[in-house]
């Protein structure tokens, strides 16, 4: 999967959101469908992409991705959510970058978690969608009790006379890639390690609000920004570009409670370098390119202010050798 410094500008795939109550247009149907949940985008997801875009080209048809919003864990357990590694729609651009310029989104809920796995796939993804083919991963379940496996999508396509391919796990630095190993890795703040299994660096997105001003006192006037209330990115110190107005801005960030303040609600705050202008209300990308150090609380706020000089000073030097991203 290319990274920000050599992808095209992001566009979006045309998504479809199924409704079961009516059918699907017959210029929708006939793809090879892509199943998965797609968290993250990352390399692994990406060979997906490669596999179901192969088998598109020797059918005549295109590729297109299936899949799932919300998550299924936030259905069944809302109250442990799962750390997000994308939000829908920079999912769907990580798709679109992937090479699917068709998403199908199947709004997840408890009736559908109901419906057995072999209609799923004969109902649904042959019949409705008219799949031309099915591509998925190796350990990709679905259906009543998660009782639908590769071996079924297997089994029923060979009846529906449709090709299937699973696909084995892509490992990358001797570690099979996946959404759990790179939540695991942005917990420790391993930013770069996530960034490479994803095949770029993990990026946020959010709408620039208003914070308690400090930042500016100091020297350091932040754009701030409330994460996902499931992230569980490491509290700490990163090197960081923020794109502004589609354009990308070196900057340092701090995302955690503030210790030396007031050890509130975690947030996101940026100062973005040689950086002058109004960005409250903004909505900006974040791109975490390597981590500085933990959260600490100073003594003093000269001591504070020293830190960040510091911490600067190194996020510019990481950055200055870090290639530029493209819009």
């Amino acid at each position: 999967m290319p990274s920000p410094a050599d992808e095209p500008p992001c566009r979006e795939p045309v998504a479809v959101v199924l409704d079961l109550d009516k059918p699907v247009p017959d210029a929708l149907r006939g793809a090879v469908l892509a199943l998965g949940n797609f968290d993250g985008v990352h390399r692994g997801h990406a060979e997906l992409a490669r596999v179901a875009a192969a088998m598109a080209r020797n059918l005549g048809t295109r590729p297109a991705a299936f899949t799932f919003e919300p998550h299924p864990r936030s259905v069944f357990r809302p109250e442990e959510p799962v750390f997000r590694l994308t939000s829908p729609q920079l999912k769907l651009e990580g798709l679109a970058q992937a090479g699917f310029a068709q998403v199908f989104v199947l709004p997840f809920d408890r009736d559908i978690a109901a419906i057995p796995a072999e209609r799923f796939v004969d109902d649904l993804l042959v019949g409705r969608l008219g799949a031309a083919g099915l591509v998925c991963g190796y350990d990709f379940h679905f259906g009543k009790g998660r009782t639908g496996s590769p071996e079924t999508l297997q089994a029923h396509g060979l009846a529906a006379d449709i090709p299937i391919a699973v696909v084995p796990p892509l490992s990358w630095q001797g570690e099979p890639v996946s959404s759990t190993l790179i939540r695991a890795a942005l917990a420790e703040g391993d930013v770069a390690r996530a960034a490479a299994f994803l095949g770029r660096p993990w990026t946020v997105r959010g709408l620039v609000v208003h914070g308690d001003k400090r930042g500016r006192d100091l020297g350091y006037p932040t754009a701030n920004m409330h994460l996902a209330r499931d992230c569980r990115l490491r509290h700490g110190i990163y090197a960081v570009r923020m794109r502004i107005d589609g354009v990308w801005h070196d900057g340092v960030a701090s995302f955690g409670s503030r210790p030396t303040f007031d050890d509130g609600a975690p947030r996101l705050e940026t100062f973005v370098f040689d950086f002058s202008g109004d960005l409250y209300g903004k909505r900006v990308d974040v791109a975490f390119v390597d981590w500085l150090r933990g959260e600490a609380k100073f003594d003093s706020l000269e001591a504070l202010v020293a830190q960040m000089d510091a911490d600067s000073a190194r996020a510019r030097e990481i950055l200055a050798k870090t290639p530029p991203f493209l819009p």
